[in-house]
């Protein structure tokens, strides 16, 4: 694993950790719902981010696993890493926030993530870290709108207006000023309590390239060619018995 043993991760203050999200995750954006954010540190400096919290759709997402209290689970929704952070890195920093949040607030029984395999890749890293791929449906969420890409939810609020009874981003659209952006949402999850019942099909990983549904930093491309080509984290040894 080399020098990611060396990493060290800890607590940080939201305002940081946001900052850091804003500059290096491919989105720009950070999620309002982050509540405990994870610095990961070498060298005394901060490289990387994992922002943990609410999901926007609680209630649906709780029922994910048989008799979920409503307080039980939390989102990994956030990871932002820097260039400096050897290989190995995340799944390492994943397996010791998971050890921390275990430790520090044991009422959490899972964990959920989702992958953006519309822009950024398929969930390779969450794959590494032990957790279990639960959903991976075409994504219809994000729009390409006026140069900018939006997710659907931003433009359903209230700062945009409806239009003939309409949410904007239906009328956006049927007019054809917005389109779908292609490509896959894929869904994970990581037990905590191993005595949990999931309520959904666990998804063999194969299913991603089945699917077509393959991404890597942006580009589409399968499991097997990233295996062939080794451009794929595969780290047994950072999977913590957690």
């Amino acid at each position: 694993m080399g020098r990611a043993k060396e990493i060290i991760v800890k607590v940080i203050p939201s305002k940081i950790a946001n900052d850091f999200v804003r500059k290096h995750h491919y989105s720009g954006k950070v999620v309002p719902n982050s509540t405990l954010h994870f610095g990961c540190f070498l060298d005394g400096k901060l490289h990387g981010v994992m922002s943990y919290g609410n999901s926007m759709d609680k209630n649906k997402v709780s029922q994910t696993v048989k008799n979920t209290g409503w307080n039980e689970f939390i989102e990994l929704n956030r990871m932002a890493f820097d260039d400096y952070l050897p290989k190995y890195s995340e799944s390492r920093c994943i397996a010791i926030s998971i050890k921390m949040i275990k430790k520090n607030a044991p009422h959490i029984k899972w964990i959920v993530s989702f992958a953006d395999g519309s822009q950024c890749g398929d969930g390779c890293i969450y794959r590494a870290s032990g957790f279990l791929l639960i959903g991976c449906k075409v994504n219809k969420q994000i729009l390409e709108w006026d140069g900018k890409i939006i997710a659907k939810k931003t433009l359903d609020n209230a700062n945009y207006p409806k239009i003939n009874g309409k949410y904007y981003s239906r009328h956006l659209l049927e007019t054809g000023k917005a389109k779908p952006l292609e490509g896959f949402q894929l869904k994970y999850i990581y037990l905590i309590d191993k005595s949990c019942q999931i309520n959904v099909p666990i998804l063999p990983f194969s299913k991603i390239d089945e699917m077509g549904a393959g991404m890597y930093k942006g580009e589409k491309i399968t499991m097997n060619a990233r295996k062939l080509s080794g451009e794929v984290e595969s780290n047994p040894s950072s999977k913590l018995d957690v």
